[in-house]
């Protein structure tokens, strides 16, 4: 008799569902799937802030005729950005000591998110128009915008509590796509209802904002701190180590000359962010909802083309696909600044939003070849800082041009101008990136190819830098 041979029967394959969970968990040293989820919907949840508020609708809110009007209200709202962001540039070494210090992230960062919150409802509340007014929904945006800027410096802080080592830039980058998709949900949003600059979209923007920003402090746990109280020293000790990191940087050939062209060629990145609505409404002549959408498709346009420009950087380096986005760049203000018709900004819109991707890309790849390894924490902090200093300057440039030549009678030509001044900036700084010395890859990227390389602390590469259109 021949024995019969029972069969196993194989395992069955595990749902996707689960083998995605599986594969979350695993990023993250809790080993709970939910956590680098609720860490990146905060990612989602500020984004929308920053895409409602910053990019779309307070520029149209402040300048539209029953408020300050075109000229008064750019100008305005140009200081109002800058003096948020500028104040976070002051007191950003201080706040991250401060997070440093306690070894607490997520008080402070409850404390600023609601405090952003609460202010962007707030300009929803203001009925009417009106100088008064105006101001006043100025002023509730400058705590917003600076809260807001203040908040990130924690949650970028928190991703050594939510992923490990080896995972941390998946988990950044799981970030960064999920807050793609808060700016396409907001915009979609803004469409469907219709709400343009209106109270309504005040309102959505902050109650998603605190929706989407709740689990990370509902599932994120982080340990109970150091219980350090944080003195006054401890402030002035963090101002003085800037002019330590200056003193660094100078001995790093050609940092510091990236640095200055970085502040050039971010200078018009970071104001197009700000301005572009209220650019498309004066000067093109589009409505609200029009330019709405079609800040939407640049948004996809710049996603789509961050993995373009990123496939460049490997197959030709950082330092010349930045100088090939920067030059995209040029070619676009020139096109957005010579005519003011619908079909030439389409051109530059595409041109300008494809490059935003490709500028973050590769500069910060840059940055990482031209830093020695046991700096990169150090140095990240200076080009952090360039970026928000151009953030501050851009703005402010932009709208004494604009308002001062709208109110000598110059109208749409004022828009022009300011726009082609841009394109000087550009090119300072693509001149002075020309001589900066690239150090190859051998370099290492901070150190890629040195095993004992420490990668650059993530909450020291500010998330104002992210390609997102309204971060800044």
């Amino acid at each position: 008799m021949i024995a019969s041979v029972a069969t196993v029967p194989a395992p069955a394959s595990q749902p996707r569902g689960l083998r995605l969970l599986e594969r979350l968990a695993a990023l993250t040293p809790s080993g709970r799937a939910g956590v680098p989820v609720a860490w990146a919907l905060y990612d989602f949840a500020n984004t929308i802030y920053s895409y409602a508020i910053v990019s779309y609708a307070m520029g149209l809110w402040v300048t539209a005729d029953s408020r300050l009007g075109p000229a008064d209200g750019q100008f305005w709202f140009g200081i109002a950005n800058a003096a948020s962001v500028g104040l976070n540039a002051l007191v950003s070494p201080v706040l991250g000591a401060m997070s440093d210090r306690g070894g607490r992230r997520l008080p402070f960062l409850l404390f600023f998110t609601t405090q952003a919150i609460i202010a962007t409802a707030a300009i929803g509340l203001l009925a009417g128009g009106g100088t008064p007014i105006s101001f006043l929904g100025l002023g509730l945006f400058t705590i917003a915008n600076f809260s807001y800027q203040a908040a990130l410096i924690y949650y970028d802080a928190t991703l050594p509590v939510v992923s490990k080592p080896t995972s941390r830039g998946r988990v950044s980058g799981i970030g960064v796509a999920v807050g793609y998709m808060g700016t396409i949900a907001i915009a979609l949003l803004i469409l469907i209802a219709d709400s343009g600059a209106g109270s309504l979209t005040f309102f959505m923007a902050a109650g998603l904002f605190a929706l989407f920003a709740l689990p990370i402090f509902l599932v994120v746990r982080e340990s109970k701190g150091t219980g350090y109280r944080f003195r006054v020293a401890d402030a002035l000790a963090s101002w003085g180590q800037l002019r330590v990191t200056l003193g660094d940087a100078r001995a790093v050939p050609g940092l510091l000359r990236f640095l200055v062209a970085r502040f050039f060629y971010t200078d018009p990145v970071n104001t197009v962010i700000v301005i572009m609505s209220v650019f498309a409404v004066q000067a093109i002549g589009l409505t609200s909802g029009q330019t709405n959408l079609l800040l939407l498709g640049l948004t996809v346009a710049a996603v789509i083309a961050s993995f373009g420009w990123g496939n460049l950087v490997e197959r030709i380096g950082p330092k010349r696909t930045l100088l090939w986005v920067l030059g995209s760049w040029c070619v676009g203000l020139i096109i957005a600044g010579s005519v003011l018709e619908f079909a030439t900004f389409l051109v530059a819109g595409l041109l300008l939003g494809s490059g935003l991707g490709g500028v973050w890309t590769s500069d910060r790849v840059f940055m990482l070849r031209l830093s020695p390894p046991e700096k990169i924490g150090e140095f990240f902090g200076l080009y952090g800082l360039a970026g928000k200093f151009s953030a501050v300057t851009g703005p402010v440039l932009y709208g004494a041009i604009v308002s001062t030549l709208l109110n000598a009678g110059w109208g749409k030509t004022a828009y022009q101008v300011g726009i082609l001044s841009f394109l000087i900036l550009m090119v300072i700084g693509l001149l002075l990136l020309r001589g900066v010395p690239d150090p190859g890859p051998e370099a290492g990227e901070g150190g890629a190819n040195d095993s004992t390389a420490k990668p650059p602390p993530e909450h020291l590469v500010p998330a104002a830098d992210m390609p997102v259109a309204g971060r800044h």
